[in-house]
């Protein structure tokens, strides 16, 4: 409901637009003026996304109220050049590469001008301390900060403008800097996201979610928020008209929650309406009545008999189990001189990336089921949503949008099946956006693991053979656990020639969030392991670290765990670089004392501290302090 006009200067137009009375700033620019360059990455001030200038201050348009702002200048990220150029600012972000998924860089980009215009020859501390309230999930900053430094000079003249030239390719584009194609519409906000886009007689989906881990669904009335008006569609686990299963290995996934709920955030009912704000109403309407079940949390407890059966098709509640043999273990450890044995454990881990969770649905002219949507996984999604609404291939058509971050927590189709659904049944376009509460409690995480470590040794250091055991908990729904099981048993022993191998990853259901795919998935958890049990190994037999590994490593001709007999091999390489690089202070690690003399160069990366660094200028020396 429209409460009453708002009158300000957007990016040096009059704008005179109603204003919803909920309307946040950044729901006014991004709803009312269309100008989606501003983004909402968590919707309590803490990522930046939403930075722009009010009346000449920067400001994050998700704290303030769009009533607020009635009479206020205000310049966006789409307002900092005229159309189709760019700041110099801008320019410096596009040549250092400081860009990558894009979806921080314009919230970047206004606090970096903010910077800028403060203080023209801000040093790099000061840099960092204004740029503190702004995340980036993909570049770890080095880049960003490159960039206003660059800028910062080129605007106070220590540099020429042609600095920020792209360079040359030389004769080949490998090794040598090229721009990204995709830079100048990240840096001006020009690029659209699921969640900027839009189209005609377009409805806003919410959707309703389990409060329970476990439980049985005994009836789901939503009679009373299909009535409300303003509701075009309710949609449950009835309204699915083929195979309801979906996942990257096994298909035991529903659209939305089938009989059971299985984790705290699990979908169980959708609206589709015409505003956000109707839909979030309607379902307080629905009224869903459960029977609570036990649950099960513990990967371990889940493997014993007579624990909670999460899938009935699992009753010992494995998803995966990854065995690989080689040698005799048996038969290493009796030649062993030491058996050094740990248990290693890693934890959940959200992937956080700045874009949460979005996608728009259709049905175009011809009939196609049509899906917009960050899916790392398009090809996979649109041959599962096929069998799911029960049409040929040549009906179902998925479209990649940017993928504002994902390390992988975008390959699960998590939600694609109840927007496609929407569509079909209202024949009107649906857009979802999760906010960050909702893409937190619903998406996957890393898979936790406990790993079980025994290594026999001689007394030299060569190992003689391992035990390794990694139980994972992969949550309530298959996702990738297999393929995660799979990629911890192969690199799970790291690049070392062990004769005598046991090796055993297993994937296990439980009640928690399911678990997925994430960045080196399988292979982070078994290298923790791995390199902090080689590391105890070495304290034990008194030799330095980087000796251990290196009589244990592989070489050519070594034959894996796995069977493959290598022709290439790096490690020795990357081992003496690393050493030499850090000037690394050799010795066991119960040798060195309480210091270490290898610590502060150059090539070394300094403790973290809280807070910047400033330089304290004296008239003979510069001295630096926390």
């Amino acid at each position: 409901m429209s409460d009453q006009i708002l009158t300000m200067t957007v990016n040096g137009r009059r704008v005179n637009k109603p204003v919803n009375g909920q309307y946040r700033l950044l729901d006014y620019l991004r709803e009312e003026v269309h100008l989606t360059g501003t983004k909402e990455g968590c919707g309590a001030g803490e990522c930046g996304t939403c930075s722009v200038f009010v009346d000449g201050k920067l400001v994050k348009s998700c704290l303030m109220p769009a009533n607020k702002a009635d009479g206020a200048t205000i310049q966006t990220v789409e307002g900092l050049a005229p159309r189709g150029e760019l700041t110099i600012l801008q320019k410096a972000f596009h040549k250092t590469g400081a860009s990558q998924c894009g979806y921080c860089i314009p919230g970047m980009v206004m606090a970096a001008t903010s910077a800028l215009r403060e203080n023209p020859f801000a040093e790099i501390e000061e840099i960092k301390e204004r740029l503190g309230g702004n995340i980036c999930r993909c570049t770890g900053y080095t880049k960003i900060f490159e960039a206003v430094e660059l800028a910062r000079d080129v605007l106070n003249g220590r540099l020429a403008a042609s600095a920020l030239d792209a360079e040359g390719a030389g004769d080949s584009y490998i090794g040598n800097n090229v721009r990204r194609l995709d830079a100048p519409s990240k840096v001006s906000g020009a690029l659209k996201y699921a969640g900027d886009t839009t189209m005609q007689d377009m409805l806003h989906m919410q959707v309703l979610r389990s409060p329970h881990p476990h439980a049985r669904i005994l009836s789901i009335d939503t009679s009373a928020a299909e009535a409300m008006e303003g509701v075009e569609c309710v949609i449950t686990h009835r309204d699915v008209p083929g195979v309801d299963g979906f996942g990257v290995f096994v298909h035991d996934q529903p659209v939305m929650a089938r009989e059971k709920v299985r984790y705290v955030g699990e979908a169980v009912a959708a609206v589709s309406a015409e505003t956000q704000e109707i839909a979030r109403r309607a379902l307080s309407l629905i009224k869903v009545e459960y029977e609570g079940l036990p649950g099960i949390f513990d990967p371990e407890e889940a493997m014993l008999p007579g624990a909670v059966v999460v899938h009935d098709y699992a009753p010992n509640n494995l998803v995966k189990h990854i065995p690989i043999r080689k040698g005799n273990v048996e038969q290493g450890f009796a030649e062993a001189d030491i058996i050094v044995e740990n248990t290693y454990s890693t934890q959940q881990v959200e992937h956080a990336y700045l874009e949460p969770e979005a996608g728009l649905a259709y049905v175009d002219h011809d009939g196609v089921v049509t899906v917009f949507s960050p899916s790392q996984n398009i090809t996979h999604h649109r041959d599962m949503l096929a069998t799911i609404i029960d049409k040929p291939i040549n009906k179902v058509r998925f479209i990649m949008s940017p993928v504002g971050g994902g390390f992988g927590g975008k390959e699960d189709m998590i939600y694609q099946g109840m927007l496609a659904l929407s569509a079909m049944k209202t024949g009107r376009p649906v857009r979802l956006i999760f906010t960050r509460e909702e893409s937190i409690i619903a998406s996957a995480k890393r898979h936790p693991s406990r790993v079980t470590y025994r290594m026999g040794l001689k007394n030299d250091g060569t190992i003689t053979a391992v035990s390794f055991k990694m139980i994972s908990d992969g949550g309530a729904y298959g996702m990738s656990t297999e393929g995660v099981m799979r990629k911890a048993a192969i690199l799970s022993l790291g690049p070392y020639d062990i004769p005598n191998v046991q090796i055993d990853t297993y994937g296990i259901y439980t009640n928690n969030t399911p678990s997925g795919a994430f960045r080196t998935f399988g292979a982070m958890q078994s290298q923790f392991a791995t390199e902090s049990h080689l590391d105890i190994c070495a304290e034990r037999l008194g030799l330095d670290p980087f000796e251990i590994r290196r009589r244990n490593m592989m070489k050519i001709g070594s034959l894996t765990h796995t069977g493959q007999r290598l022709e290439t091999v790096s490690i020795a390489e990357v081992l003496a670089t690393a050493e030499a690089f850090c000037r690394w202070e050799a010795g066991a690690p119960t040798t060195r004392g309480a210091t270490r003399g290898d610590l502060g160069g150059p090539d070394t990366r300094r403790s973290c501290t809280l807070g910047a660094r400033f330089r304290l200028e004296t008239t003979d020396s510069r001295q630096e302090v926390a």
